[in-house]
């Protein structure tokens, strides 16, 4: 949901096939994601999403910080381009694009690594934006529920990228649920509608979530490698490349566990990586960036869900054409 993949062209190809395309909206300014919003309008009048991150509380352990920085002063060397300053502070500019939303309304807003405050649910409805949390626990579910929330996105540990998890706690790191046990507590839990995400890259699959009790089915590595998608040529040859096994889950490049494709900097880092987001998000930055431009995939964030090797490089609208003919065959 940042990063730029799920870019206006992508969501206005996906909504104006039939689904619902969301605009992500992470590591943007509020001006910039109001421009691209312009934009996804402009391309579509369909429905569409917007997905923005919590902003998360609490400062990280410097001294762990310092530690992971000086491990990847080679980094520096290798790609030519220095550290990022780890706390430079936040980019995401929350608070200002709550209000822009809150002004300018669009038809569903997600939130990811936590819960808004009841207030600014109950806001939002009042402009009849209905709002989706990303879950990823019962209990998780249960204060959403509480909060106010309309929907929820039930999303299972196989999903690529971040685990929206509300609070981020070392301890758990990769023992989160696989999705059809996930889908189950939360269905059990709550009386919302359930979207469910994590590793969906066939439309056989939606049909067996939808089976198991949700209302819809989130596709995101489905989509990476379509040709409107803003990920980078690297990162859509990299999903089916057999020289990316597997993935894992890592904070090696943000400090917040996400699910990548293994490649030479998880190997190297992931294990010495601490929890510390945004910092060390704002640490690799610019080495993400320059490994890019270097052309060198074993540097990159290569995010992707377990099922990567399943990707399928379609225009956008005729995936969501090919996912709904084996949805209603999974049926």
């Amino acid at each position: 949901m940042a990063g730029g993949a799920s870019c206006p062209e992508l969501a206005a190809a996906v909504s104006g096939a039939g689904g619902l395309g969301f605009l992500a909206a992470g590591y943007k300014p509020a001006e910039g994601m109001r421009a691209e919003i312009a934009r996804l309008r402009g391309l579509s009048g369909q429905p569409f999403g917007v997905n923005l991150f919590l902003p998360q509380p609490g400062p990280a352990d410097p001294a762990a910080v310092a530690d992971y920085r000086l491990r990847l002063a080679g980094e520096a060397v290798r790609y030519g381009t220095p550290l990022g300053d780890p706390d430079r502070g936040s980019d995401d500019d929350y608070d200002a694009k709550v209000a822009l939303l809150l002004d300018d309304p669009v038809p569903v807003l997600s939130f990811t690594f936590g819960c808004p405050d009841a207030a600014v649910l109950e806001a939002f409805a009042r402009v009849g934006t209905v709002t989706v949390v990303t879950v990823t626990s019962a209990a998780e579910a249960l204060a959403a529920h509480r909060a106010g929330a309309d929907a929820l996105c039930v999303q299972g540990v196989e999903a690529g990228g971040h685990q929206g998890t509300h609070r981020d706690d070392p301890r758990a790191d990769g023992r989160g649920l696989a999705l059809p046990e996930l889908l189950a507590e939360v269905r059990a839990a709550v009386p919302l509608p359930l979207v469910a995400a994590g590793g969906l890259m066939r439309g056989e699959q939606a049909a067996a979530v939808l089976a198991a009790g949700a209302s819809a089915a989130q596709f995101g590595t489905a989509f990476l490698a379509c040709p409107e998608s803003g990920a980078s040529p690297l990162h859509k040859q990299a999903l089916t490349d057999p020289a990316f096994e597997r993935t894992v889950l890592t904070r090696a490049f943000s400090g917040r566990p996400a699910r990548g494709l293994v490649n030479r900097f998880i190997r190297e880092h992931g294990p010495f990586a601490p929890s510390a987001y945004p910092q060390i998000h704002h640490l690799t930055s610019g080495l993400r960036q320059a490994a890019a431009r270097a052309g060198d995939p074993q540097g990159m964030a290569l995010w992707a869900g377990r099922g990567h090797r399943l990707t399928r490089p379609l225009p956008a609208a005729e995936l969501v054409e090919l996912l709904a003919k084996e949805l209603d065959a999974g049926r």
